[in-house]
């Protein structure tokens, strides 16, 4: 009984994996022209850290990983170059009263050390931010409102 639910696990979380976006690292020259450009205009006066490839739902997506002035900044765009998202580091000190206090909320004591903005299709949509509570990370998201 024990082996056939730990087949059963196995094959669950096998085909939660399949249907997850899949992430693969590659170089500049396998960017479609249109992205390549798109990425080269976005990371003007930054440090480009390097270019991923996901499939999320049957479609592709590119994004280039970016240092900007000292923080983190990642640029999704679709096949045709235009851009869907992108997550840029923030301090935690210059967030919204508001979403300041949602991200704490929800950390529930542990150590955010991360944040970052979310904005989708021009809009600020979202904060994200990465918690360390004893040896276990996480990752929790509120609005603008700092709901979550």
């Amino acid at each position: 009984m024990q082996i056939t639910r730990i087949a059963a696990a196995i094959f669950c979380f096998g085909l939660a994996m399949s249907l997850t976006a899949s992430e693969k690292k590659i170089k500049k020259s396998d960017l479609p022209a249109a992205v390549q450009k798109t990425a080269d205009e976005q990371s003007q006066g930054a440090t480009v850290k390097g270019y991923n490839q996901e499939v999320e739902n049957g479609k592709t997506y590119y994004e280039v990983e970016l240092t900007v002035n000292g923080h983190s900044k990642d640029v999704s765009m679709d096949a045709d170059g235009k851009v869907v998202e992108v997550e840029e580091e923030v301090a935690l000190t210059s967030l919204p009263d508001a979403v300041h206090k949602g991200l704490t909320d929800q950390a529930k004591g542990g150590k955010i050390t991360k944040v970052e903005s979310l904005t989708k299709s021009g809009k600020l949509v979202a904060y994200e931010a990465q918690v360390v509570t004893g040896k276990k990370r996480s990752e929790i998201q509120v609005g603008r409102d700092g709901n979550p």
